[in-house]
């Protein structure tokens, strides 16, 4: 519906279509914190991507080889009758478990990364099980999953940083609103001397401003009025396939 509604506004208004990359237009709009070159940590419900620019595209170093972060921790929340999202209810719980400090229990869980892949089904089974067993309390299972899943958003992140010989990190998706992810992300960054960039929680989730903001740096990509019957979506365009032309 969203791709027919832009077609008869482009009509309507005698304006060339623009057809915008998701992921890119989450990336793009975190150049606004004023990162130039930056490794982009991209986590939201579908997706978990760590990525930067070379050689005309945007290239995919590291990624999750099962379920986005996103949907793993709000499928837990879910199984856990946190409702939906469970993501921000799962922080909330873990925040609060973490103030406690000394109280704050930590669960060894499973640890799943691969060079710079990560893998959340085998976590969400096993903190499943766990919930199942009644030996844990919810707080610290919550408290445990963040802490296991985003060490190793982290760790893949910085391996990424090493890798590429960059010294700024970017992060960007819905689930970077989580204020525990920026906060090992910042310190990942003070200890390697690295510059941490992260957009504000409104320009992380899915919004207009992305997309708009993507068109303007694509305008002169626009397609003609009279070929945008050929236009359609493409739900699984990886961000690496997308040419870079406007840099």
């Amino acid at each position: 519906m969203g791709l027919k509604f832009a077609k008869q506004l482009a009509e309507k208004l005698q304006l060339p279509l623009v057809p915008v990359n998701h992921c890119l237009a989450h990336l793009e709009i975190g150049a606004n914190t004023g990162c130039k070159n930056p490794v982009l940590l991209y986590v939201s419900g579908a997706n978990t991507q760590i990525i930067s620019y070379s050689s005309g595209k945007y290239r995919i170093f590291g990624e999750t080889l099962d379920i986005g972060i996103g949907n793993f921790i709000d499928t837990f929340g879910r199984y856990a009758n946190l409702g939906f999202p469970g993501g921000p209810k799962i922080a909330e719980l873990a925040e609060k478990e973490r103030q406690k400090k000394e109280n704050a229990k930590y669960i060894e869980l499973p640890y799943s990364i691969k060079g710079m892949d990560v893998a959340f089904s085998g976590l969400l089974t096993n903190l499943k099980q766990k919930l199942e067993s009644k030996k844990y309390k919810l707080e610290d299972l919550a408290f445990s999953l963040q802490e296991t899943a985003f060490a190793m958003l982290i760790e893949a992140s910085e391996r990424a940083l090493a890798h590429l010989n960059k010294n700024e990190l970017l992060l960007g998706g819905g689930v970077a609103c989580n204020t525990r992810l920026q906060n090992m992300c910042k310190i990942m960054c003070e200890e390697r001397k690295a510059k941490f960039f992260c957009p504000p929680n409104e320009l992380l989730q899915d919004n207009g401003a992305m997309i708009a903001f993507q068109g303007e740096l694509q305008i002169k990509e626009a397609i003609p009025i009279e070929k945008i019957d050929g236009v359609d979506i493409k739900p699984r365009q990886r961000t690496d396939e997308v040419e870079i032309k406007y840099k």
